[in-house]
């Protein structure tokens, strides 16, 4: 009450004020289903190296399904600071061979790797003379017309390339830069552990992937992070995505919205 004896009233919020609050409101909402999104659902990863060529090439941005295995302690954003152990997995699903998956590395359970999934907990594989061996077993590969790329000195070069159909059925293209003599074509056999998961990349002579135990080695399942899903946006090498500018003549518009095998 007043001296006046009438009731006291809150004084009108100004036009301004209130438009402040309400974009501040939206704001944070749509921040919070972002950040829900992120982390339970899809992630966005581009692709910085040529491992995967001919399948996912420099340049190309996607989608990564965060519900495809399940959730660990990686599946949250910062994962390297989260002070937990990561011990498992909820709601858990194996990655299927075949599969094009993100994974934190080993070596630092920091570091967003993106390989292949090639071998299974128990399975044995080996590579002889460039053809990938699954428990005894040659991969079936079909060769077929020779891919274009860049070598080692920048230059174009064709190099051979296949078809390698994987146990299961998964089907996917590879290259062999140095043909079936590069550092990796030939390997010691390796027994993948319980719980732990074989990746290779698709440029088979230019992916440091498990074949090297030492810097790669067998991927713990704990250590997935998603499953690479569809491609949103690609462009070429060496062209920024945000100079959209350069999109007319740079973007590879035949990639956009496709799937990833």
């Amino acid at each position: 009450m007043n001296h006046e004896g009438k009731p006291l009233t809150k004084p009108a919020e100004t036009g301004t004020w209130a438009s402040i609050r309400e974009t501040l409101k939206v704001a944070i909402q749509a921040l919070l289903i972002a950040l829900v999104v992120r982390t339970l659902l899809f992630q966005p990863f581009n692709i910085p190296s040529g491992s995967l060529v001919p399948t996912l090439l420099i340049g190309d941005y996607l989608f990564v399904s965060k519900y495809s295995y399940g959730y660990s302690k990686f599946s949250l954003p910062l994962s390297e600071y989260i002070p937990i152990e990561a011990n498992g997995r909820i709601w858990a699903a194996e990655p299927k061979r075949g599969d094009i998956a993100v994974f934190k590395l080993p070596k630092d359970n920091a570091t967003d790797y993106i390989k292949r999934v090639i071998g299974l907990p128990g399975d044995k594989i080996q590579m002889i003379d460039g053809i990938l061996n699954i428990n005894g077993q040659p991969v079936k590969r079909e060769r077929i017309a020779d891919y274009e790329t860049v070598d080692s000195y920048g230059q174009v070069a064709k190099v051979p390339q296949y078809l390698e159909t994987l146990p299961g059925g998964v089907t996917h293209r590879v290259i062999e830069r140095d043909g079936d003599n590069g550092f990796w074509d030939r390997t010691e056999l390796y027994t993948v552990p319980a719980g732990h998961f074989f990746m290779m990349g698709d440029n088979r002579d230019n992916s440091t992937d498990s074949r090297d135990l030492a810097n790669v080695g067998y991927v713990p399942f704990a250590n997935f992070v998603g499953r690479a899903e569809m491609i949103f946006f690609s462009v070429d090498e060496g062209t920024p995505a945000w100079q959209i500018w350069n999109w007319p003549a740079h973007a590879r518009w035949s990639r956009l919205f496709t799937t990833i095998h």
